[in-house]
């Protein structure tokens, strides 16, 4: 399972791109998504979800 973030609540502050350790999100037409075919859940990295606990508005990056 991957993750993906919900447009509609996406803030667009940049902050799950940079963080992301998988090199999954990307600024992509008028919003940012997640690839998933890149994004590992940071199970590899880190205990929680990297995008998920750096975003401003909870609940945006979730399991897909």
């Amino acid at each position: 399972m991957t993750f993906k973030i919900i447009a509609s609540q996406c803030t667009q502050c940049g902050a799950c791109e940079f963080e992301c350790p998988s090199v999954a999100i990307k600024f992509k037409g008028e919003g940012y998504v997640i690839d998933p075919d890149k994004c590992t859940e940071c199970k590899e990295a880190f205990d929680t979800q990297q995008c998920a606990s750096v975003c401003p508005v909870p609940k945006t990056c979730v399991p897909a």
